[in-house]
C-alpha cells in the first residue's frame, strides 16, 4: 500500500455553499457528483475503472451508466460528496512495506458508504459552540442515539452512533446463515466557523465485524477537516 498522502478533497455542491476540505483515506472511491450529465458519465467511467481495477470493458461499460445515475440522484438530494469504501480484511503477510500488497476479494472485504452534506443552520459566524450544543441536545434526546461532543482541530463537533438490526428474507437468510443484519452509522455534525452552515459527515456500514477499524477511518477523516484552503495555509 502506498504511503503517499492523497491531496485534500474540496467539497461544495453549489456555488452558494461555502467549501470545505478533507482527506479521504486510500480505499475510498468517490462518485462523480458533477453538474452535467456528460461530466457525470465521464467521471463514472473513471470511477468504475478504479473500483473494478481487475475488470475490463465488459464490466466497465455497463456499470458506468448505473453509477452516473446514482451520482445524479445523490447530487440531487443535496449531497456534496459520496464515496464507497472497500478495504481488505486479509491478514497481513511478510510482504515488504515498500511493496504494494494486493489481496483477492475472497480473502475478505469490509465495505462502507461515506457521504458529506452541507446544510444551512441558524447561527452567527463564530457561534459554533452554541450550534454544537443545540445539535448535541437534539440528538441526545433519542434513546437510540449515542451522541457525544468532539473537539476537532477545526472546531467543535457532535458525533452520533446509531445501530440498527434488520430482519432479512428467508432466501437471503438461508444463504447467509443468519436471519438478521446489524448495521452501524456514524454521523458527525461540524458547524462552519465561517457562516450559517453545518457539515454533516455520515459513514454507514454492515461490516460490523470490523467496526473498530471503520470507526477509525471516520476519525481519521475528521482530523483532516478544514474550512480554509490548506494550500493557502501552507503558503
Amino acid at each position: 500500500m502506498s504511503s503517499a498522502t492523497p491531496p485534500p478533497h474540496s467539497v461544495a455542491s453549489a456555488a452558494d455553499l461555502p467549501p470545505l476540505w478533507f482527506i479521504a483515506p486510500e480505499g475510498f472511491f468517490a462518485l462523480p457528483l458533477a453538474a452535467t450529465a456528460e461530466e457525470r458519465l465521464e467521471g463514472a467511467s473513471a470511477f468504475v475503472r478504479a473500483l473494478y481495477s481487475r475488470g475490463d470493458e465488459r464490466t466497465w461499460d455497463p456499470a458506468a451508466p448505473y453509477y452516473a445515475g446514482l451520482a445524479e440522484m445523490m447530487g440531487a438530494s443535496g449531497l456534496s460528496y459520496a464515496a464507497m469504501g472497500l478495504f481488505s480484511t486479509a491478514e497481513d503477510d511478510s510482504t515488504s512495506p515498500s511493496e504494494v500488497q494486493r489481496y483477492e476479494p475472497a480473502d475478505g472485504v469490509a465495505q462502507c458508504a461515506f457521504t458529506v452534506g452541507i446544510i444551512p443552520t441558524d447561527q452567527a459566524a463564530g457561534d459554533t459552540d452554541v450550534v454544537a450544543q443545540g445539535i448535541l441536545a437534539t440528538l441526545a434526546g433519542d434513546p437510540y442515539n449515542d451522541a457525544i461532543w468532539v473537539d476537532l482541530p477545526c472546531g467543535p463537533a457532535v458525533s452520533c452512533i446509531t445501530l440498527r438490526e434488520y430482519t432479512i428474507s428467508r432466501e437471503m437468510a438461508a444463504n447467509a446463515g443468519n436471519p438478521t443484519l446489524l448495521t452501524g452509522r456514524i454521523q458527525t455534525h461540524v458547524p462552519f466557523p465561517t457562516g450559517p452552515y453545518t457539515a454533516v459527515f455520515t459513514l454507514y456500514t454492515a461490516s460490523m465485524d470490523h467496526w473498530t477499524e471503520i470507526y477509525g477511518l471516520m476519525s481519521a477523516v475528521l482530523q483532516t477537516l478544514s474550512f480554509h484552503d490548506p494550500a493557502e495555509n501552507q503558503a
